[in-house]
């Protein structure tokens, strides 16, 4: 996300002011009657259920043998991150295939005396996690781009480096120093110019730490693939299906990819992967297990959580609320845990929450009640949207341009909020396209709506990436095609074989 794109959605977070109240998803909101969301982000998080059992590895041991302080900020942790990644998801057949994964990992590793932890995380992102005292976690969004076992192995093995090399432990113990440098800079040292430039070389400097870090591990995850068998040249390739899957969401968004600065760059990784690769294994490629991996895959979950509502092209749709949306041509979807949020890549950003407001309260005076930040109070204006009371106002702060519309639909109001820097005649027009598209969904309607799953397909005869592609549904039509590439791995229709497995999304 570009630098622009990343302030003009964050200030829609702060035009709404007010200590965190209790915040959620929207469906457990609905299930509980009360939906409460903050629009200052920091510092909020929903309430989550992290009761289901998680993955345990073939390979016990004495708990006492990771060292007290890991199991201590682990355990301290462990909820929080699940709380964060939309809750444990449960899937036998998926769980089945990473605990297969780790058991044999772990007994090649530097440390088969270990216990792990494993957890599959309930969100579409692709990413992977390691936490102090063996907690490793996985997305179900990484399970799905991964394009076999031996690619699963190579995340969950750099994964694993991360714990046995204590990573965590010296990258908080860094960041303590760096905390009291930055304090002192801003206490002691008269200069705020010299304190700013304090604060920048800490924070570069753990930047490189956490770069040295992510190498290290790249090198160690690698060489226990090789020791367990697997391909070690899969870190590499689940490098570059990262990279091609991050052009692709960021060429949708209108954006380029820009990626983390704890991390190196992505080609630099995939270069060291191979080399580490060809060191350890040569032109022995290992295990694979591709068929069996796929196998494991039919069925799960892909994209948005039903719980959450689904982001479908340009449209929000929620069976459980019953509601649904659309954002004008051009603009990008993103559903996450705390609100639906929309940017046309960069000049205007938009979100859309719920709230629990009194019934008593009319619209308008919600409007005014004091939770947004520059409010011009001429300018509330109350109309209706498909048979629902709703209500209009407009708000400059900080230079920022703000139109907020809130709509009462049954026992709860609904907020959009659009923010942009430069205001023209395109902000008012998507404004209001998108508040008049707000709509209460059929019985009928919500009986359609069903979440989408990864499918396991055969290549048959004459079969074409265009093809295969196109059995794809409540997928952008245009992204079909480049979407189906990533996840199965292939560039040219020369890379189908009659009989392969390969994934599509569907209902």
């Amino acid at each position: 996300m570009r630098t622009s794109e990343r302030r003009v959605r964050d200030v829609v977070s702060w035009v709404a002011e007010g200590a965190c109240r209790p915040a959620g998803r929207l469906a457990a909101a609905a299930r509980r009657l009360a939906l409460a969301t903050v629009l200052g982000l920091a510092g909020c998080a929903g309430v989550q259920d992290v009761g289901q059992p998680t993955i345990s590895t073939p390979v016990t041991a004495d708990p006492a043998a990771a060292p007290p302080a890991d199991v201590t900020l682990g355990a301290r942790e462990h909820p929080r991150l699940v709380m964060a990644y939309g809750g444990v998801y449960s899937d036998p057949k998926a769980e089945r295939a990473v605990a297969r994964v780790v058991g044999r990992l772990v007994a090649a590793s530097d440390d088969p005396s270990r216990t792990y932890r494993i957890t599959i995380l309930n969100s579409p992102a692709i990413n992977a996690f390691a936490l102090p005292g063996g907690y490793l976690y996985v997305t179900r969004g990484l399970l799905a781009l991964a394009d076999d076992a031996s690619e699963l192995a190579a995340v969950l093995a750099h994964e694993m480096a991360h714990v046995t090399a204590n990573h965590a432990i010296a990258r908080q113990r860094r960041a303590e120093a760096a905390a009291v440098v930055n304090r002192v800079a801003a206490t002691v040292v008269g200069d705020p110019t010299v304190a700013r430039e304090t604060m920048a070389t800490t924070q570069m400097s753990l930047a490189r730490f956490s770069q040295a870090q992510e190498l290290e591990a790249d090198q160690i995850g690698v060489k226990t693939l090789a020791r367990a068998g697997f391909d070690p040249f899969a870190a590499a390739r689940f490098l570059e299906a990262m990279s091609r899957f991050a052009s692709l969401k960021d060429a949708a968004a209108g954006d380029k990819p820009d990626f983390l600065s704890s991390h190196p760059a992505t080609p630099e990784r995939v270069a060291l992967a191979v080399r580490a690769a060809r060191q350890v294994g040569g032109t022995d490629l290992g295990e694979r297990d591709r068929d069996a991996y796929l196998a494991s895959l039919e069925g799960m979950l892909y994209g948005d959580d039903p719980r959450e509502g689904f982001a479908r092209g340009r449209a929000f749709l929620h069976r459980e609320l019953g509601i649904a949306f659309t954002v004008p041509a051009g603009f990008f979807l993103e559903n996450t845990s705390k609100a639906v949020l929309a940017s046309d890549g960069g000049k205007v950003a938009m979100r859309f929450d719920g709230v629990e407001v009194p019934e008593a309260m009319s619209l308008p005076d919600y409007l005014a009640s004091g939770w947004v930040k520059g409010l011009i109070p001429d300018s509330v204006r109350s109309l209706e949207v498909n048979g629902a009371p709703a209500a209009t106002a407009s708000a400059i702060s900080e230079g920022w341009s703000f139109r907020i519309a809130v709509v009462r639909a049954g026992s709860r109001v609904y907020r959009f909020i659009f923010a942009t820097a430069s205001p023209t005649g395109a902000l008012e027009t998507g404004f209001m396209e998108t508040v008049k598209s707000f709509r209460r969904l059929t019985p009928a309607q919500i009986a359609d709506l069903k979440p989408l799953r990864v499918r396991i397909v055969r290549v048959g005869a004459g079969d074409t990436i265009e093809a295969l592609a196109g059995r794809m549904v409540g997928i952008d039509a245009g992204l079909r095609r480049p979407l189906f590439m990533v996840m199965n791995a292939v560039k040219t229709n020369d890379d189908l074989k009659p009989g392969m497995a390969v994934k599509i999304v569907a209902e």
